[in-house]
Order: structure tokens, then sequence, then C-alpha cells
């Protein structure tokens, strides 16, 4: 391979990255516009309505809101090349911000579940909820899942946890909408309790996503292999390439939405170092191309043909 093909391969790959990140940015800045609407349209009118679960959905939109803050920051600095400090990259930056969206959510969802349970410890305080409170949650509740379908499709385009993780952030608003609607409507027909029980299950459900947020991004930054299929799917395309007899110790290690990867490659024993250094060299480019791998470290290990140890064992006599 020459150096203009080089050069090529390296423009197209920077040219996806800069149309990664500019997808990312453009779905996230429609999230904030969302969530700023939603956030002071919920709080506000659930405070006149009376809606203790319209203002907690309020909330979780709020938490949205700084939520969308956060992946764009991280957004803009998983982008930077490595540098001294970081030779693989700031990648992990977009863990990094998942672990913050989980927490964030999990502070958020045991906030509601404590004001929750202060109200059904004492439901003769619960008051009757306007009707316009249920207006405000069917239109949080359309416009939520809209945009949990808009940033799911943008997520799985350009292939980012993060942005997934977002999503489902959105889809988890979309959710509390739908239990806190149905709060006000047993509010509305009679049974006030109603409300706060829906707040209280927002708040478990918030409570459980920001949990699952957090210990995946935890594992990630603690070096979590990618899964078995992906791992099989690099080992195969090791052993294709030309000159690999066999492959082992296959390792890897999630940074951000890449894989660093570390194997053990088998060459024939009988060529010289630059010959095998060739192989090496051709099999991490067929990796890097095929896969979602940001680098691999190979070890050259000798093979000696069956045919050829049978020769040189020695004659008994």
């Amino acid at each position: 391979m020459n150096f203009s093909e080089l050069s090529s391969e390296a423009e197209d790959t920077e040219h996806s990255a800069a149309e990664r990140a500019a997808a990312a940015s453009r779905s996230t800045w429609v999230s904030v516009g969302v969530n700023l609407v939603l956030t002071a349209t919920q709080i506000a009118v659930g405070v006149v309505a009376k809606s203790q679960g319209l203002v907690a959905d309020g909330i979780h939109s709020l938490s949205d809101l700084i939520a969308d803050f956060v992946v764009l920051f991280a957004g803009h600095h998983s982008q930077k090349d490595a540098d001294e400090d970081h030779p693989y990259g700031h990648q992990r930056f977009e863990t990094a911000a998942s672990l913050v969206l989980g927490t964030l959510l999990l502070v958020v969802g045991v906030g509601m579940l404590w004001s929750a349970f202060r109200k059904l410890e004492a439901p003769e305080t619960v008051p009757t909820v306007h009707i316009v409170a249920l207006w405000v949650a069917a239109g949080a509740l359309i416009a939520k899942e809209s945009l949990f379908r808009y940033m799911l499709s943008v997520a799985k385009r350009v292939k980012s946890s993060m942005l997934v993780a977002n999503a489902w952030h959105a889809r988890s608003d979309a959710a509390s909408s739908l239990v806190v609607g149905i709060g006000i409507v047993g509010n509305l027909a009679g049974y006030p309790i109603l409300d706060p029980i829906a707040a209280l299950i927002v708040g478990f459900m918030v409570t459980r996503m920001g949990w699952g947020f957090s210990w995946d991004a935890l594992h990630d930054l603690m070096d979590r292999a990618v899964d078995e299929q992906e791992v099989a799917a690099i080992r195969e395309t090791l052993v294709q390439t030309p000159g690999v007899s066999g492959v082992h110790d296959v390792r890897t290690r999630k940074m951000g939405d890449m894989i660093v990867v570390d194997a053990h490659i088998e060459v024939d024993a009988s060529i010289s170092v630059e010959a095998g250094h060739d192989i090496a060299v051709a099999a991490r480019q067929r990796v890097l191309q095929r896969h979602r791998v940001l680098n691999l470290m190979t070890h050259v290990d000798p093979w000696h043909r069956p045919d050829l140890d049978h020769a040189r064992a020695p004659t008994k006599v």
C-alpha cells in the first residue's frame, strides 16, 4: 500500500469522525430546544395546577436539559486528537459523560421517590389537580416520544453509545409523562392519591435507568471487553490476512465507542523479521478498516510447519 492510499484512508476516517460529531451536535441541540420548553411549561403548570406528578416530570425534563449540555461538552472534547498525555485519544470523554448522565438520573430519581413518599404519608393533603395538567402531560408525551425516535435513529447511524444513552433518557421521560397522565386522570376521577403514586413510579423508573447507565459506564471505564461476537469477527479478519497462520490471546477493551485490541498472530518461522513485520502491519490495517478499532497491538509468534518439524526430528538408531 503506497502513501497516497494511506492518506486517502486517513481522510475518509477523518471525514467520518467529523460527520459523526456534527450529527451528534445537531440532534443534541434539537433535544435542548425541546427540553427547555418542556421544563418551563411542566414545572410552571404543575405548580399552578397542583400536580406533583407534573412537577416531577418537569424536573425530569430539567435533568434531560442538563444531560444535553453534558453530551455537548463531552462530544466536543472526545473529538480532540491524541496528545502526549492521552496517546489513545479522548474517546473516553463519552464514557465519562454516560457515567455523569447515569449519576444525574440516579440522584433525580431518588429525589422524586423521597418527595412522593412524603406525600403518601399524608394522603389527605393531596389536592385535586386542574385539567390543564392533563393536556400538558399529553403534549410532553408526544414531544418526548418523537424526540426519542429522532435521537435514537441518529445514535444508531453514527454508532454513539453516549447518544443512545441520551436518547433512552428521552424515552424514560416519555414513559414518565404517560404515567403522570394516568395519575392525573385518576386524580380528576376522584382518586387524588394517584397523582403522588404516579410521581413515585416516575421516580422508580428514573432511578433504575440511572443505575443501569452508571453501572455500564463504570465497567467500560474499567476496561470491559466487547462482546464475544465482535471479538470473533476481529479474530476472523486477522486469520484471513495473507501470511497469518494462527491467532490467539485476542484481548479487547472499550475506548468510548471505539475498541483497543491486543492480539498474538502466528507467522511462518522461516521468514525474515521484516516479512513478519509486514504481515503484522497488513493485519492491523485490515482490522482498522473493517471494525470500529482505534488501535491494534500485535505480537508476532513463530509458527513451525508440521512437516518441517518432522523433518528436523532426530532419527532414532
